[in-house]
């Protein structure tokens, strides 16, 4: 039986969206998708998408970077959400925003599902981004930064943890 959700009062949409940052030993990279559907066709975005009713929004983050991307990834971290009242010009829409750091080894990715493209970017080197995305990269560099001086020994997201000396040049790089 498939439940039925019918409210009175009008509730906004929820999206997920997943930043992934990797690391080559010298510079430091982040994964955009170039949209392929309105709103913001061909404008540069974080991988994401809308939630389904019975996920919860960490399996909404991983599930949208696989299919837009091509990337699979299983450890991510809650940044915050995003609910300005017109971020979405398509309705009310709650973005929940997570990120991941690993290191940059044979990344391939390639645009899938609702994405034209795929492509790593180095940080500094952004394109404009859609929504308000442009907003949200400064915040998750400031907090990604934070982790590394202050918890580094959290950094270890995937099968190959980062050396002191690896933190400390992301760090000087945020």
């Amino acid at each position: 039986m498939q439940a039925k959700y019918c409210y009175r009062f009008p509730h906004p949409s929820v999206t997920s969206d997943c930043v992934v940052f990797a690391f080559d030993g010298k510079e430091l990279f982040v994964l955009l998708i170039e949209r392929g559907n309105e709103p913001y066709k061909g404008y540069w975005a974080f991988p994401g998408g809308f939630m389904e009713i019975d996920e919860p929004a960490e399996n909404t983050a991983v599930r949208e970077l696989k299919e837009e991307t091509g990337l699979s990834i299983s450890k991510i971290q809650q940044l915050q959400a995003f609910s300005a009242v017109h971020r979405d010009p398509r309705e009310r829409v709650v973005s929940i925003i997570f990120y991941s750091l690993m290191k940059f080894k044979d990344r391939n990715v390639s645009g899938c599902d609702d994405a034209t493209k795929a492509q790593w970017f180095k940080i500094n080197n952004l394109p404009k981004l859609a929504f308000d995305h442009d907003k949200a990269f400064i915040m998750i560099k400031h907090r990604l930064k934070t982790k590394l001086q202050f918890e580094p020994e959290d950094t270890e997201y995937h099968e190959d943890p980062f050396s002191s000396e690896e933190i400390n040049k992301i760090i000087s790089i945020l």
